[in-house]
């Protein structure tokens, strides 16, 4: 069947019925005679890009350019803008007319701009992209491709590489330690396939693809997170639920990592919300097992800000913290609904987590 003919079918499809489910990909997959057969059908995904930006004209031409190349052509591309000052707005309205611009009345961070995109896609899936990037022009094809192999998983991790070094790594997906910290895999190496595995732990929210009928089930980004580990809470919330993450060693995007992040600041989101994330979503056999490592680390953090407390960072990880300690009742509240929803074993978690 040609490819038009096919991505006819499952717009009307996406029209009248809705998103393609995980049980039609997993059909797909045994009814495809070889790898370009399943490639040929995870075309006809229809993947929806939000990008959140603030302040970030300068960056968008490179990444809505990247976005105007991709083999799969995005159904369609959203952007967020928080409240900014610049141009970006006359940018949009003069040079990239398809993109559809959101414009909020106020700065609601990554987590809120991002939910305002992702309530507005239409999309069977949702990719978001910092507006600092620019993706491979197979990026989206590849990751479509990546669903289809693994209609098990619920979203997508992209590999993440440096902008002005592009051989090294930013991000092969995300990491949770037992010590109870988040981190990219492989980050500022060469890049040689050394990560390439089928699944990781989770997506790094610069480029990450989320279906559809997973955050229905799960929800959203969670808006208190703001702009750090923001996507590192949705992962646990999808693990938790039973959603793996395929990771989509061949789907890369350069990303020139924080240029339109808070600078220091970032310090005091990390500090609170690596407490929040321990209160809100790590589960008790986790605690159980591994107390000692995650007081250690948390007491090795402040120690760390301690000797270092003439520099802004180390001041506002500390101040983070208390944050932190201060949030942890609002966590409480919001980790027996997420451990409700638990559908995994104690050995399917532990053997997420890294050492």
């Amino acid at each position: 069947m040609h490819t038009n003919v096919r991505k006819s079918i499952a717009r009307s499809h996406y029209n009248f019925v809705g998103p393609l489910s995980p049980g039609f990909w997993s059909q797909l997959r045994t009814c495809a005679k070889s790898e370009t057969d399943l490639v040929r059908w995870a075309r006809t995904m229809l993947i929806s890009v939000v990008i959140p930006t603030w302040n970030g004209a300068h960056h968008l031409p490179v990444c809505l350019a990247a976005l105007r190349r991709q083999t799969l052509t995005p159904y369609e591309v959203i952007l967020v803008d928080n409240a900014s000052s610049d141009s970006t707005r006359q940018l949009l309205a003069s040079d990239y007319p398809e993109v559809k611009l959101i414009a909020l009345g106020a700065n609601l961070r990554f987590a809120g701009a991002c939910n305002a995109g992702i309530r507005a896609a239409r999309g069977e899936a949702i990719a978001l992209l910092n507006n600092d990037t620019e993706a491979d022009e197979h990026w989206l094809e590849r990751v479509a491709a990546t669903f289809a192999r693994h209609p098990e998983a619920g979203f997508v991790a992209s590999k993440l590489r440096l902008f002005d070094r592009r051989e090294l790594l930013h991000s092969a997906g995300d990491f949770y330690s037992v010590r109870g910290v988040p981190g990219n895999r492989g980050v500022w190496q060469k890049d040689e396939g050394q990560f390439d595995t089928p699944f990781v732990f989770g997506a790094c929210g610069a480029a990450s693809v989320y279906r559809r009928d997973m955050l229905d089930a799960i929800g959203l980004l969670d808006e208190a997170f703001e702009f750090s580990c923001e996507d590192v809470d949705l992962d646990w919330r999808a693990q938790l639920a039973g959603y793996k993450c395929a990771f989509a060693h061949d789907a890369i995007v350069y990303h020139k990592v924080s240029a339109t992040g808070g600078g220091t600041l970032n310090s005091y989101y990390d500090g609170r919300n690596f407490i929040w994330l321990l209160v809100k979503d790590v589960p008790g056999e986790i605690w159980r097992a591994h107390f000692g490592h995650i007081l250690g680390e948390q007491l090795k953090i402040t120690r760390d800000a301690l000797v270092a407390w003439r520099g802004e960072a180390a001041r506002n990880r500390l101040k983070g913290q208390w944050a932190g300690l201060l949030g942890v009742p609002k966590m409480l509240r919001a980790r027996r609904k997420v451990q409700q929803s638990r559908t995994v074993s104690a050995q399917e978690i532990k053997a997420l987590l890294s050492p």
